[in-house]
């Protein structure tokens, strides 16, 4: 999509020609833009307000309800929320979690961001409006009041929905407020895994960890979208983010974001005549459909996602399968050097159902079997030997008391032993019945 786009250092004269020649090269692909995030200040673009089916890109909006119900105080991170019937019959990708299993918001979260899952999505939805229609009407009102002028929801997810749109424009705008409006939460953008019991499930986000400066947000990918992304990165105190719809891979799509992510933070040198976010124009068409271009079998290009549903199930698989013996495969992993070797900056998060067991110092809390592997360790009963040795210890003091009496104060002992012989003989006699009783 954006392979023309020239990365190299370029002389001044050449920069307007260099830009016009950006935007020629993208004109049959998906929309995008960059911008800066502090100055809303776009820096390149192509039909960014063109509508098109969000995906699950969609679950940002999401995420913005959650963190304004918690804000709030309607809701705390530790809220339970409960998977009904609804949520379980969400196609994948989901978690597959039974009807009437809690988990807290705050697990509801990483599990939306790091697995994209659908039956999460309607878990959050009816947890916090009480049902999807209301929620998806929740979704409208702040995306008006926001300004995503092009942008309609009718899910919390993103699954197919014909009159469910978006633009990049619209996205970018609705990543500035999520980033602006609670930093505080930053930190479920950019998780690289997450692991519930033994299952350890990685971010479809190719640029955490492999893009200097990648810090998260959300990818997306139905039939009729291609794949998506919303991505943000730093880089020297200077933050952009980068909206790419349409791509035909979920690595085309890290790169073609990367790309973008160059251009950003090369861009005082270049003109820029765009303007800001707002000035973009959204236009009212219908959005276009890449089905045919995505998942039609009888094409040598389409996904394989007819095998698996329109979903994130397994973006890995719902690319291109001859991709690699292409001339289009090789041309990617040329363009691969943008991204570097996976280095995740944190172990995955565990995740797990119901309240947490315990809270460790590192903040990860421990996972949903956690409360079985407490009884184990409680096995082995301590309590009998702490009954029995003070028990011993307490007749060994009273044996002390009692010959130290007898030596200091004969006339007291007669008195003071007839009251404590009573109770020093049971004393020390107990253990010793208690210890041959198990014998018998």
């Amino acid at each position: 999509m954006l392979d023309k786009i020239e990365l190299r250092p370029l002389r001044l004269f050449g920069l307007a020609i260099a830009a016009s020649c950006v935007l020629a090269a993208t004109a049959q692909a998906g929309p995008y833009l960059v911008v800066d995030y502090a100055s809303g200040r776009v820096i390149a673009e192509s039909d960014a307000g063109v509508p098109w089916h969000p995906a699950s890109v969609t679950k940002l909006m999401t995420t913005y309800l959650a963190f304004q119900a918690m804000r709030e105080r309607r809701v705390e991170p530790l809220t339970l929320l409960k998977v009904s019937e609804n949520a379980v019959a969400q196609p994948p990708s989901k978690m597959g979690f039974k009807a009437g299993t809690e988990v807290t918001l705050d697990n509801a979260i990483k599990m939306l961001m790091v697995r994209s899952a659908n039956d999460i999505a309607v878990v959050i939805a009816e947890g916090l409006a009480g049902s999807v229609q209301s929620f998806a009407h929740q979704m409208n009102a702040t995306a008006g009041r926001l300004g995503m002028s092009g942008t309609r929801f009718v899910n919390p997810h993103g699954l197919p929905e014909e009159l469910q749109v978006t633009t990049a424009r619209d996205m970018a705008i609705l990543a500035r407020a999520l980033i602006r409006d609670f930093p505080e939460y930053e930190f479920y953008f950019r998780i690289p895994a997450i692991q519930i019991g033994k299952r350890v499930i990685r971010n479809h986000n190719r640029l955490i960890g492999r893009y200097p400066g990648a810090d998260g947000m959300k990818t997306g990918f139905i039939c009729s979208s291609g794949f998506n992304v919303v991505a943000g990165a730093q880089r020297n105190g200077r933050k952009l983010i980068a909206v790419v719809f349409g791509a035909y891979s979920s690595s085309q799509r890290a790169e073609d974001a990367a790309t973008l992510f160059e251009r950003g933070f090369r861009s005082d040198l270049m003109p820029n005549e765009i303007g800001t976010l707002e000035q973009i124009k959204n236009v009212h068409a219908a959005p276009h459909d890449m089905r045919d271009e995505m998942c039609n079998p009888k094409r040598r290009r389409p996904t394989a996602v007819s095998s698996i549903g329109e979903d994130e199930e397994d973006e890995e698989s719902a690319e291109v399968k001859d991709d690699s013996k292409s001339k289009r495969g090789e041309k990617e992993k040329k363009r691969a050097s943008l991204l570097g070797d996976r280095q995740d900056s944190m172990p995955p998060i565990r995740v797990f159902t119901g309240l947490p067991s315990s809270t460790p110092e590192d903040g990860i809390i421990a996972t949903h079997d956690a409360p079985k592997q407490a009884e184990k360790k409680k096995a082995p009963v301590k309590t009998e030997t702490a009954k029995v040795e003070p028990a011993k210890n307490d007749a060994k003091k009273v044996e002390t008391k009692k010959a130290e009496t007898k030596k200091t104060d004969a006339p007291k002992t007669v008195q003071a032993g007839a009251a404590s012989k009573p109770s020093a003989q049971p004393v020390s006699a107990k253990p010793k019945e208690a210890a041959k009783q198990p014998k018998q």
